[in-house]
């Protein structure tokens, strides 16, 4: 027995290469899916004097994407936000996470404003809420505010057509 050990080891080893090479980087489980969306009250971005909060949202379909302005990969994500903006598919929230607010306003002057609101997470603790491990990060919340899908990275033209579409198909029916 003693000598067949190295060998079981090995085995073991290799089942779990052969399992992790099978796994996308780009998928990180959220243990919100099929929970309900972590509930918090935040400002809005340009009316400092109003809050959010994700109730507001109860009986609607919607997004929150989490973005910045310091974030490089939000840039190329956005032109696709204010295009799904324009389709006025679904309505997005937008998470400013750990930013500041007159670069965030900036941001959304220059770049165009794709969101019904933007809310201020300047400490960063709805994000932690959300399990976000860095921006951009999108969720997809159904009409009870359960968190359906989670999107980390980028939204890109394949995913819209091939995960993020027919989901929003499937949940407006």
């Amino acid at each position: 027995m003693k000598r067949f050990l190295p060998l079981i080891i090995f085995a073991g080893l290799c089942v779990f290469l052969v399992i992790g090479l099978q796994l996308n980087p780009k998928e990180i489980p959220s243990p919100l899916i099929g929970k309900a969306a972590p509930q918090f009250t935040q400002p809005i971005l340009d009316q400092t004097s109003q809050e959010f909060s994700p109730n507001q949202m109860l009986g609607k379909v919607w997004l929150l994407n989490v973005w910045a302005s310091w974030c490089v990969s939000c840039r190329e994500e956005h032109p696709l936000l204010l295009e799904l903006a324009k389709q006025q598919t679904i309505p997005m929230i937008g998470l400013n996470y750990k930013d500041q607010d007159e670069a965030a306003k900036e941001w959304l002057s220059k770049m165009g404003d794709p969101y019904q609101l933007s809310i201020v997470d300047r400490s960063g603790t709805v994000g932690i809420n959300y399990g976000v491990y860095g921006v951009p990060e999108t969720f997809l919340i159904n009409s009870q505010g359960i968190i359906v899908h989670k999107f980390t990275g980028p939204l890109t033209p394949s995913l819209m057509q091939k995960e993020l579409l027919p989901m929003l198909a499937k949940l407006k029916k």
